[in-house]
C-alpha cells in the first residue's frame, strides 16, 4: 500500500511539473497583435471595415521556427532566382531538389515567414481563412475566380483509363462548390489553388489523363506530388497517389474517393483531403499549409506542410486577390489569422531582393512634395505592391536613403509606424525647427488617430480649435479635404491637421461623431437611411463613417440595433453617447 501511495506521488509530480507542449492561442482584433503589426492591419481596416483580424500566438521562438524551417530540401526557390534567395553552401549550392527548384537562403525563410511583410491587400490573403461558408459563397463568384482560364464556364470532360472521353453535364464552377460544401472547405480558395496548382490550361500533366502509365487519372491540388529529380517526378508522384494513395489504408483511399478517375472524385476527394489533413487540424490558412507551425493535436511541428515552394503562398495570395477583386467580394467579410512569434526582429525582415548595399542609413525628416498623394511600397519601385497613399506635404522619417542605379527610392516611416518605400525625386528634406508638439481637451478621446467625445452641439471649427493646445497651426477640413472656415461645423471624418511653418504636415486626426455616418456633423434622417443602406450591403461604410455608425462603440459592424439607437437620438429618448 505504501508503495502504491510513492508511485502516486511520483505520478502527481510528474504529472504537474513535466515540460508540456506549447499551445496556439488565437485573439481577435487589431489590438491584440503586436505594436509592429497594427499599423499596417489598421491601413487595411480603413480600406476595408468587414474584415476582420486575428492574432495567431504561436508560442514558438523565432529562432527556433527558421532554424527548424531551414533544413536542407524543405524550402525551395526556382534555379534561376538570384544567389541572394539560394542557399550558398558548399555541396548544397545550386543542387536541383527537384528538377528546375533548389534549396533557399536562410534570409529568404525569413522575410517568407515574417508575417508583417505580406499585411497589404494583395498578400493578406496567403492568411485567409479557408473554411466554406453557404452564406457568401456561390457559383457566379467561383466563374469570376476562374475568369481568364480554361475552366472559365467550361463543362467538365475527362478521359477513362480506356482512352474514352466522358462529357458530363456540370461545369468546373460546379464541381468546385460542391467540393466545398462537401468538404467544408472554401470554394474560393479551392478554385484558386486549381489555378495556382495547375495554371489555367487544362492541358496540364496533373489533369490531363494522358500521362503515359497513368491514363485516366487527375489531381487537381497536387497532392503528393512531392519532388523528385526525375523528369516529371513530381506530377508522376501526384498520379501515383492519385491511383492508390501510395500506399493508403483502404479505408483512407474510400475517405479520399481514391483512385481519382473522375474529374469530380479528383476535386472532391483532393478537397476533403485538404480539409481533413490541413484545415481541420489548424492548418487553416495557405501560409500555416506551407509553415507548419500551429497544430490543435499539440503534435510534431514544421513537417506536416504542403507544399516546397518557399514562395507558393506569396504566389497564391495574389491568385486569391485577383480572382476575389474581379468577383467584386473584397468588401464582404473576411477573416484572416496572422500568426505572431515569440522575439521577432524589430522590424520586418527585408525582402532579399533588396540589397542593403543599396541604400546608406538615414534619420531626416522628409515630406511628400507632390500636389496629390504619393503612394507608399513595399519594395523600391513600382512593381511593389502599395501599402498606403500619403497626402501632400506629409511628413514622415526618411530611414534609409537609396543609392541605386537608375531610379532612386527611399526607405520611409511613416507617423503611424508605416515602414515602406517611396521615390526619392518626391521627397523633400524638412526644415529643421522645434518638435511640434499637441495635447487634446481630457474630455476628449484619441485613439488610432481618431477624435472622439465632441459636444454634438458644440462642433464649429473654432470650439473644437479651443480643446487642442499645439506650438504649431491647426487646420480643420471636411471628409472631402476642403478646409472649413472657423464658423463652419465638423463632422464625421472631418481632418485636424497640425503643420508647422512651411505647412508641413507634422499630425493628422480624423473626428468620430456617433450616429453622423454622412459627415455632416448632424444626426438626423438622413444618417438613418445611410446606415440603413450598409446594413442591406447596397453602400459600405468605410473608415470613420463605419466606426461612427458603431453607436455601441463595441467595434462590431453597424448593424439594425445601431440604427435603432440613432432613432432614439432623434426622437430625444436617449441621446447618443460621444465619449
Amino acid at each position: 500500500m505504501k508503495l502504491k501511495y510513492i508511485l502516486l506521488l511520483i505520478f502527481i509530480f510528474i504529472f504537474c511539473f513535466m515540460p508540456t507542449a506549447k499551445t496556439a492561442d488565437r485573439r481577435e482584433g487589431i489590438e491584440n497583435f503586436p505594436q509592429s503589426y497594427q499599423p499596417y492591419l489598421q491601413e487595411l481596416k480603413k480600406r476595408y471595415p468587414n474584415w476582420k483580424f486575428t492574432a495567431l500566438y504561436t508560442n514558438l521562438n523565432w529562432k527556433n521556427v527558421i532554424d527548424n524551417e531551414n533544413e536542407f530540401g524543405k524550402n525551395l526557390v526556382p534555379k534561376s532566382y538570384s544567389t541572394a534567395w539560394k542557399n550558398t553552401k558548399t555541396g548544397e549550392y545550386n543542387i536541383e531538389v527537384d528538377a528546375g527548384w533548389v534549396d533557399c537562403s536562410r534570409k529568404a525563410i525569413e522575410y517568407t515567414i515574417d508575417p508583417r511583410n505580406f499585411l497589404n491587400e494583395v498578400r493578406i490573403f496567403q492568411f485567409e481563412g479557408l473554411s466554406h461558408d453557404s452564406n457568401t459563397m456561390n457559383q457566379t463568384a467561383i466563374e469570376k475566380i476562374l475568369y481568364g482560364t480554361e475552366f472559365y464556364h467550361r463543362t467538365v470532360q475527362y478521359v477513362n483509363s480506356s482512352g474514352r472521353t466522358i462529357t458530363m453535364t456540370k461545369k468546373y464552377s460546379d464541381l468546385i462548390l460542391t467540393a466545398g460544401k462537401t468538404a467544408n472547405v472554401s470554394s474560393y480558395h479551392l478554385a484558386s489553388r486549381i489555378k495556382q496548382e495547375v495554371g489555367p490550361f487544362l492541358s496540364h500533366s496533373s489533369i490531363s489523363g494522358t500521362v503515359k502509365g497513368y491514363e485516366g487519372l487527375y489531381n487537381f491540388y497536387n497532392i503528393g506530388a512531392t519532388s523528385s529529380s526525375e523528369p516529371m517526378g513530381a506530377i508522376k508522384n501526384g498520379l501515383q497517389y492519385a491511383k492508390d494513395g501510395k500506399g493508403a489504408t483502404q479505408a483512407t483511399k474510400t475517405k479520399y474517393f481514391i483512385p481519382w478517375n473522375t474529374k469530380e472524385k479528383a476535386i472532391t476527394g483532393g478537397a476533403i483531403f485538404i480539409g481533413s489533413s490541413y484545415i481541420s487540424v489548424g492548418q487553416d490558412t495557405i501560409y500555416l499549409q506551407k509553415f507548419h507551425v500551429s497544430s490543435q493535436s499539440n503534435s510534431t511541428l514544421f513537417w506536416h506542410q504542403y507544399m516546397t515552394n518557399v514562395l507558393a503562398p506569396y504566389s497564391e495570395s495574389r491568385s486569391i486577390y485577383q480572382g476575389y477583386s474581379n468577383s467584386g467580394i473584397l468588401t464582404g467579410t473576411m477573416s484572416f489569422v496572422i500568426p505572431v512569434y515569440n522575439n521577432m526582429p524589430k522590424t520586418p525582415v527585408q525582402n532579399p531582393n533588396i540589397l542593403e548595399s543599396s541604400f546608406n542609413v538615414d534619420n531626416t525628416k522628409v515630406y511628400a512634395n507632390v500636389s496629390g498623394g504619393l503612394n507608399i511600397r513595399t519594395g523600391p519601385s513600382t512593381s511593389y505592391e502599395i501599402l498606403t497613399t500619403v497626402k501632400a506635404k506629409e511628413e514622415m522619417t526618411r530611414i534609409a536613403k537609396g543609392k541605386q542605379t537608375g531610379e532612386l527610392w527611399d526607405r520611409v516611416r511613416l507617423s503611424n509606424g508605416i515602414i515602406g518605400y517611396a521615390y526619392q525625386g518626391y521627397l523633400k528634406q524638412s526644415a529643421v525647427q522645434e518638435e511640434i508638439k499637441v495635447e487634446f481637451d481630457t474630455s476628449l478621446t484619441v485613439k488610432n488617430n481618431q477624435v472622439s467625445g465632441l459636444n454634438v452641439n458644440q462642433l464649429t471649427v473654432m470650439q473644437v480649435k479651443s480643446k487642442i493646445k499645439t506650438n504649431g497651426t491647426i487646420k480643420i477640413y471636411n471628409f472631402s479635404g476642403i478646409e472649413l472656415t472657423n464658423t463652419q461645423n465638423v463632422g464625421t471624418g472631418s481632418i485636424i491637421r497640425i503643420v508647422d511653418k512651411n505647412d508641413v504636415i507634422k499630425k493628422e486626426y480624423k473626428i468620430i461623431i456617433y450616429g453622423d455616418v454622412n459627415g455632416d456633423g448632424k444626426i438626423n434622417s438622413t444618417d438613418l437611411l445611410v446606415l440603413q443602406r450598409h446594413i442591406l450591403q447596397i453602400e459600405t461604410l468605410k473608415g470613420a463613417f463605419y466606426t461612427a455608425g458603431n453607436v455601441q462603440k463595441n467595434g462590431k459592424n453597424p448593424s439594425s440595433l445601431d440604427s435603432l439607437f440613432i432613432q432614439r437620438h432623434i426622437l430625444g429618448l436617449q441621446l447618443i453617447g460621444q465619449s
